[in-house]
């Protein structure tokens, strides 16, 4: 396992915006698992670790794009229709088993080989079968309804990066240039689990002032999401000396430990005091909302994730900061996930110095394009709105307020909930 820096999350200080954080982090981490070879089916969501270069051409040669008449442009009258004798027959996967001759044409299906040396093809319902003949129109251009060798991926070409996060059109991509295995790196192994003499494991019923784990389940599957191997070592009490034995042992065999709960400086928060029992905690003075209790660090040569016991507030956080962190991890060159342009339909008010992530819901009217109205609840314990909404809103740290026409950026749930 590769050992993570001493000093890599270690910040300190007044509160930091995330986008510095974020830069602090990609320059401190270092990537703690080692490429292994997968086969296809095995690799979605999994970080390329070596280039691909494509060793044939795609498509391999010539092929038609439609059903028709494969001919020589040269062949046909300048003035007004060709009649010329149909000689052949090509079709997918069987490619014409002699030499073509000018003056013939030859009847092909769409994705079926170019004979040789012709260039242009006739779609089927715009000529006129006359026996063993064929009546061609005027007008058609040279090369048309022809896919050329190599229109989509030319041999030698680097057709994906080391780093690239594979979707399946990443797969689809690898498998049109007939890989079966790719290099990629390892898995995360990351250990989950929650804190608090208040919370126990779905059940049926649950006793007098206590509440069943949501965070466990929405943090774990998340992480599987992003293909990391995931061990649930299910809920600690509050007490500093079992979390310190347990968070000590997972970080053995494992690259990262994901807590929720506890990670603030309550009486009854003792997560941080086990943590530094084994390494340190650092960074968690971020200026956000919700989840500004967040912290990150070491134990041994694991690294540690310590997350807000609020369920939005967790899950929020997960997808705007461990996220990042976690990929960074794996070796993957893009960390950020893309928001995109909307328009806000609500009025909101907040503080300057500090980035907010607001649940959105979005809604699309004719004529005026993509707009988003906030959830009416804007409360860290309202996990229903995580539900109903489609993503997030979010708004710099300069932004002071919000009115209804105004451009924000939006970030889906899709995009960042795996």
């Amino acid at each position: 396992m590769a050992q993570l820096k001493d000093d890599c999350f270690a910040f300190g200080g007044e509160l930091m915006p995330v986008t510095d954080a974020l830069a602090l982090l990609r320059e401190r981490i270092t990537i703690v698992v080692d490429p292994e070879t997968v086969e296809l089916r095995s690799a979605l969501g999994r970080i390329l670790s070596a280039d691909i270069i494509a060793d044939r051409s795609v498509p391999p040669h010539d092929n038609s794009a439609v059903d028709g008449y494969a001919v020589f442009f040269e062949d046909l009258n300048a003035d007004g229709g060709t009649r010329m004798p149909v000689t052949g027959r090509v079709a997918a996967g069987h490619p014409l088993d002699r030499p073509v001759r000018r003056g013939e044409a030859v009847r092909i299906f769409t994705g079926a080989p170019m004979p040789d040396g012709m260039e242009t093809v006739f779609m089927e319902e715009d000529c006129e079968a006359d026996g063993n003949d064929v009546i061609l129109p005027a007008g058609l251009k040279q090369g048309a309804n022809r896919r050329k060798k190599g229109e989509d991926i030319e041999k030698g070409s680097v057709i994906l990066k080391a780093g690239q996060r594979l979707r399946p059109q990443e797969l689809g991509l690898a498998a049109s240039v007939g890989l079966q295995e790719l290099k990629v790196m390892g898995m995360l192994r990351v250990a989950v689990f929650s804190t608090g003499d208040e919370v126990c494991d779905p059940s049926d019923q649950a006793p007098e002032g206590i509440i069943f784990d949501a965070n466990r389940y929405s943090v774990m599957s998340m992480l599987e999401g992003m293909s990391c191997h995931v061990t649930d070592l299910g809920i600690l009490p509050d007490d500093e000396e079992i979390i310190a034995v347990a968070i000590g042992g997972a970080a053995k065999d494992h690259h990262v430990i994901v807590t929720s709960g506890g990670v603030s400086a309550g009486e009854e928060d003792h997560v941080k005091g086990a943590v530094e029992r084994h390494g340190s905690v650092d960074f968690w003075r971020l200026a956000i909302k919700p989840g500004r209790p967040i912290a990150l660090g070491r134990i041994g040569d694991a690294a540690f994730i310590g997350l807000p016991g609020n369920p939005v507030a967790a899950m929020v956080t997960f997808m705007v900061i461990a996220r990042s962190v976690l990929l960074m991890l794996m070796g993957a060159s893009e960390i950020a996930a893309p928001r995109y342009a909307v328009t806000a339909d609500f009025d909101y008010q907040k503080k300057t110095g500090r980035r907010e992530w607001l649940r959105a819901i979005l809604s699309e009217t004719v004529g005026a394009g993509v707009s988003v109205k906030k959830f009416c609840s804007s409360g860290a314990g309202i996990l229903t709105s995580m539900v109903a909404a489609d993503g997030l809103v979010e708004l710099p740290e300069d932004i002071e307020s919000v009115a209804p026409g105004d451009v924000v950026q939006f970030l889906p749930f899709n995009e960042v909930s795996g």
